[in-house]
């Protein structure tokens, strides 16, 4: 599992260069799956702040903190201008998947479109403009968009992980703590837990709640409420973030509340990744060959 405040001290590094630093994360509440990347780029940029989804990520770094994508850095600087100091709107979105030829996330089932890995969503895609399965996927994304009448400002469904910090956590009897961090799977970038500080109930005692506990969460007032007693809370196995989660632990903490782990739903893909690395791959190597022209 991932630290989300890890994640956004992390470098993003395109296949021509250094793209800039990850400033931020958003994820929709509704799948809690993490969409964007939010990345300040350097002055190559005019530090713009630009979004980088997890679909365009490789194999990463964690020795030197660098999250390689096959992008190359003029895609990113021609990509859709967002202001990311505004909520990310629907139509923005898709403007964004349709410049860089992403099927659409929320077309599907899956966390990603019709896959739970990113890689599993562009498995298969090898040429954007001969692919079936990818004509596939992007027709789905055409209806998709056709069914939005105008852009929604505002739109709530993608939230900012830095802004959560802090949030305070009400149990059903009452509150417990505030989120402290967010646990991100690193294959398939799903938010699996709050890290909840609860220091001001109980000194020192940090405990994960799972999303899937969570109820309802509100920007206005600044909270989170979960399906749990403020006492099951207290009792549950304490959380050390110098010790790296096992599976081992998540049993015990399901366990403790009499909840079924999330991986007893989980479809195992194989080498989701590196599926998704390759296709990437492929269309940065085609669009260099495309701005290159043709050869005489």
């Amino acid at each position: 599992m991932l630290r989300a405040k890890d994640l956004e001290t992390c470098a993003i590094r395109a296949t021509d260069g250094l793209i800039g630093r990850v400033k931020d994360l958003y994820f929709d509440d509704q799948a809690w799956g993490i969409r964007y990347l939010v990345v300040e780029t350097g002055a190559w940029l005019s530090s713009r702040k630009v979004l980088i989804s997890p679909l365009a990520i490789g194999q990463p770094d964690w020795t030197d903190k660098i999250l390689p994508v096959s992008l190359t850095k003029e895609q990113v600087k021609n990509s859709p201008d967002i202001d990311t100091d505004k909520p990310v709107s629907r139509q923005h979105e898709m403007q964004y998947h349709a410049y860089y030829g992403y099927p659409f996330y929320w077309a599907g089932e899956g966390l990603f479109a019709q896959g739970d890995y990113p890689g599993s969503t562009l498995v298969g895609l090898s040429s954007r403009r001969s692919d079936a399965g990818y004509r596939e996927a992007q027709a789905r994304s055409d209806r998709a968009m056709a069914q939005v009448e105008r852009p929604v400002d505002g739109d709530p469904r993608l939230r900012s992980a830095k802004a959560i910090m802090d949030y305070y956590i009400e149990a059903t009897d009452g509150g417990i703590g505030h989120v402290r961090d967010l646990l991100v799977n690193e294959d398939t970038w799903a938010i699996r837990y709050l890290v909840v500080n609860t220091s001001a109930w109980w000194f020192g005692h940090q405990v994960l709640i799972a999303q899937q506990w969570i109820h309802d969460m509100s920007c206005i007032n600044a909270t989170v409420s979960v399906k749990l007693t403020r006492q099951a809370v207290k009792d549950s196995p304490g959380y050390d973030a110098a010790i790296p989660l096992s599976r081992d632990y998540e049993v015990n903490l399901h366990k403790h509340h009499g909840r079924i782990g999330y991986w007893a739903d989980e479809v195992k893909t194989e080498n989701p990744k590196s599926c998704a690395a390759r296709f990437l791959s492929q269309g940065a190597a085609q669009v260099q060959s495309e701005a290159a022209g043709p050869r005489t």
